[in-house]
């Protein structure tokens, strides 16, 4: 059996471009997740400790720390506590015009409305 090494695996599936905007996302919500944890490990709280001083439970701490953004407020909210804030930005999918004919059609036909480029890209593949 071959061993592959975890840095060169990565560097395999990174080629693929639905693997690498999924990587892209995770990496991008460490950095939101990183300074909430280092703060908890700082001052020595726990997760219900930093919620009740945030202003929030202890179950949205552990789903921001799990990368589990479903709050943008209640995300806010224990980031201006610790110092810091979010920052979003709307960048633009980049789809040929045949690409957004075809998901418009297939979401049209479907009645489906795609949550992320990375869905309508997978859509597209299948479809």
């Amino acid at each position: 059996m071959k061993t592959q090494r975890v840095e060169e695996h990565l560097k395999e599936k990174l080629k693929d471009p639905y693997f690498r905007e999924l990587y892209e996302l995770e990496e991008q919500k460490l950095t939101i997740v990183k300074p909430i944890i280092a703060y908890r490990i700082k001052h020595k709280l726990s997760q219900g400790q930093l919620a009740k001083r945030a202003g929030v439970t202890q179950q949205h701490i552990s789903k921001i720390e799990n990368g589990e953004f479903s709050s943008i407020a209640t995300l806010e909210k224990v980031l201006l506590f610790i110092g810091f804030t979010v920052k979003f930005e709307a960048v633009p999918v980049r789809f040929s015009k045949d690409e957004w004919a075809k998901i418009e059609r297939l979401a049209n036909r479907k009645g489906r409305v795609f949550a992320s480029a990375v869905e309508s890209k997978r859509y597209l593949k299948t479809a």
